[in-house]
């Protein structure tokens, strides 16, 4: 598994409820075949023993494409199942005390809406820096949205990559454009598509114009 910021180019953040009963596996091989770059697996009610197992399904699907993968959160489910890494928001577990546990090998995403918070977080070890939410979002209807502008005040004060989340979709990821983004993290935008091929596809098309690189 390499990371860097290309790594980023399009992330997609795990939601099983809009599978219709199809396997989160399945619909993740799927979304990676299809050119998804990085996979976050986000649960909030499963049982330690049904989080692992799952945490376990995914990593080997990701482990046959050798994409980063890493667990919102839970960092006992990531290291017991040998992810890549965690995601932490700032209401959880403090980053810098994340980055003792998890060691300097394993990726540490941070969440982040002030330039205040991310530079704290590059401060404590984090790879990259998620900021959001972009744009309204079903899957956290009470998340504040930030500006544009804020985006891309976070990415001139930081060096590590930063990544946008919230609410992002084929129609307006175009408006973060020039922002100095390194990807976009969606969840509804994949796992909630008939077609989850196409819509990665789509996606891809859509952040080749917004990010500053070629992949």
């Amino acid at each position: 598994m390499k990371f860097d910021r290309t790594s980023l180019f399009l992330y997609a953040v795990t939601d099983r409820t809009w599978l219709n009963g199809r396997s989160l596996a399945d619909a993740a091989e799927e979304a990676i075949k299809a050119g998804v770059t990085f996979l976050q697996l986000r649960e909030k009610n499963l049982d330690y023993n049904s989080f692992l197992n799952l945490a376990c399904e995914l990593k080997n699907v990701t482990g046959k494409y050798g994409i980063p993968y890493i667990i919102n959160d839970n960092v006992d489910i990531a290291m017991a199942c040998g992810a890549d890494g965690v995601h932490v928001g700032q209401n959880d577990l403090d980053a810098a005390e994340v980055r003792k546990i998890i060691g300097r090998d394993k990726i540490l995403g941070v969440s982040a809406q002030t330039v205040e918070q991310a530079v704290k977080a590059e401060e404590d070890g984090a790879d990259y820096i998620g900021v959001g939410a972009m744009f309204p979002t079903p899957v956290k209807p009470d998340a504040s949205v930030i500006s544009i502008e804020r985006l891309k005040e976070i990415c001139r004060a930081v060096k590590i990559p930063v990544v946008a989340i919230g609410g992002i979709n084929r129609d307006n990821a175009i408006e973060l454009a020039e922002s100095g983004i390194d990807g976009i993290a969606v969840v509804s935008a994949i796992f909630a598509q008939d077609d989850i091929t196409a819509a990665v596809r789509e996606l891809r098309r859509v952040v080749s114009r917004v990010v500053s690189y070629e992949v």
